[in-house]
């Protein structure tokens, strides 16, 4: 009689844990979508080994997702429009839009999935992901942050900086050209720079 009054009493605990387990488990993720407003996605790349030149996409989609503010959890994608580079001086965007460069005909995204988060020291973190240009596909490492949440009015919002260093040549951005001193007219080393600020939908 004591084991089955026992087992009556252990039935509610059980059943409260394994609704807690679930709840843990199954709670939903937030998504944000980047605000283009205010945020940057933009590149620096050295000129003839003396100045970097600068330059953005002015057009992208990011899709970020994550339980709370749990940096664990953190997913995120994204899609850039390559015909949307922007570097200040028409004749250097039509270039780079060229088979020289990005071949946009042909190839007109850039795209970015992460797959892993890791290494998460406070807000600093690294996320590991795909990154496609052109015909290739490579895992690059993104130096990130997480600047933390906000309200503006009725919108929740969310704040990242992230950035990662390629080489062009990895992704088929091969044209090269030497100066007259032998240097490269345009470096190999990419600097890769996002500042996102979220809506949470």
């Amino acid at each position: 009689m004591m084991k089955h009054r026992t087992h009556f009493l252990l039935l509610p605990v059980l059943v409260a844990v394994l609704l807690l387990a679930g709840f843990v488990n199954d709670r939903p993720k937030a998504v944000y979508k980047a605000d283009l407003a205010h945020s940057y996605v933009g590149f620096q790349v050295r000129h003839l080994g003396v100045s970097n030149v600068k330059g953005r996409f002015k057009e992208y989609d990011v899709t970020l997702e994550m339980e709370g503010t749990d940096l664990r959890t953190l997913k995120a994608s994204g899609t850039v429009n390559v015909n949307s580079i922007d570097t200040g001086i028409e004749r250097r965007d039509n270039h780079l839009r060229s088979p020289d460069f990005f071949e946009v005909e042909t190839f007109p995204t850039i795209t970015f999935v992460s797959k892993e988060v890791r290494n998460i020291d406070g807000n600093a973190f690294e996320l590991v992901g795909d990154l496609t240009i052109k015909d290739v596909t490579k895992e690059v490492m993104l130096e990130a942050e997480f600047l933390g949440t906000a309200k503006m009015g009725d919108s929740e919002r969310a704040g990242f900086t992230a950035e990662t260093t390629i080489n062009r040549k990895d992704f088929n951005l091969t044209w090269d050209r030497l100066t007259e001193a032998g240097g490269l007219v345009v470096g190999h080393d990419v600097k890769l720079v996002l500042e996102i600020e979220a809506i949470k939908q």
